[in-house]
């Protein structure tokens, strides 16, 4: 119970961080929205996706405080989902528009950890 209330803390805060980071940059925090600018501070320096992860971590963590383990079962074909349905098409959309700049950042930082 206690790891997995320290896991959905530390994934909370690190989804916030993320959030924080894209709306101190003025950019849109959803996938939906018009990008403005890439943003590589914060947690951005260390994953390109930090609210993703974060998330993924308050995942584990609930299925931990819950004393489950079927949740985690199901975490491998959510990620694929994520990963093919959201995040491959936010990278495209971002090498469209930003091109050799994004290519850059993505070729330094990874995309979960």
């Amino acid at each position: 119970m206690l790891l997995g209330l320290l896991l959905i803390v530390a994934g909370g805060g690190l989804a916030l961080w993320g959030a924080t980071t894209f709306a101190r940059a003025r950019t849109a925090i959803l996938p939906t929205g018009s990008t403005t600018r890439i943003v590589s501070n914060g947690p951005y320096r260390f994953t390109r996706n930090p609210i993703y992860v974060g998330l993924v971590f308050a995942y584990v963590g609930s299925a931990f405080a819950i004393n489950s383990l079927w949740p985690l079962l199901f975490l491998p074909l959510a990620m694929v989902v994520m990963q093919r349905g959201v995040i491959y098409r936010e990278e495209a959309y971002l090498e469209r528009k930003f091109g050799a700049e994004y290519l850059s950042y993505k070729h330094r930082v990874r995309r979960w950890v």
